[in-house]
């Protein structure tokens, strides 16, 4: 299964995320969304962080994970590369997220993502798993 794929959007980027459950969906969503921003191809990952995220709906809590993802990128300047959920509740998620400064790989950076949206944003659970589209505001 891939993680995800971008599909056209008059304005934004939009990317369609695939996952077994709903922790693979997460991390690939956090993925897809620094494969946007970055490219993550061969990156190392020496930093680790801790990260905690609530809401009360699954989609509310898939925006506050990518929130606090894209906060800690533009505030620490870490492009993150490999996420690890360790625990996800229907409100609280934790995971253990791996990455590099952007200091020396500012070469690596594609396109500035201002803030994940709302938009259309439904998680959906079919025979093969969990979708969601997820909209980026560039």
């Amino acid at each position: 299964m891939k993680r995800y794929e971008q599909f056209p959007h008059t304005a934004d980027i939009g990317i369609r995320v695939f996952g077994k459950d709903l922790k693979e969906l997460f991390e690939n969503a956090a993925f897809g969304m620094f494969d946007v921003i970055a490219d993550l191809e061969g990156i190392k990952t020496p930093i680790e962080e801790t990260i905690e995220a609530n809401g009360e709906t699954a989609e509310e809590l898939l925006v506050a994970w990518l929130d606090e993802l894209l906060y800690r990128f533009c505030t620490k300047e870490i492009i993150f590369s490999k996420f690890r959920i360790t625990e996800l509740s229907e409100n609280t998620l934790k995971a253990k997220v791996f990455g590099r400064p952007v200091a020396s790989n500012r070469n690596r950076l594609k396109v500035e993502v201002k803030a994940i949206t709302y938009s259309g944003l439904n998680i959906k659970k079919g025979k093969a798993g969990y979708q969601v589209e997820i909209i980026f505001d560039v």
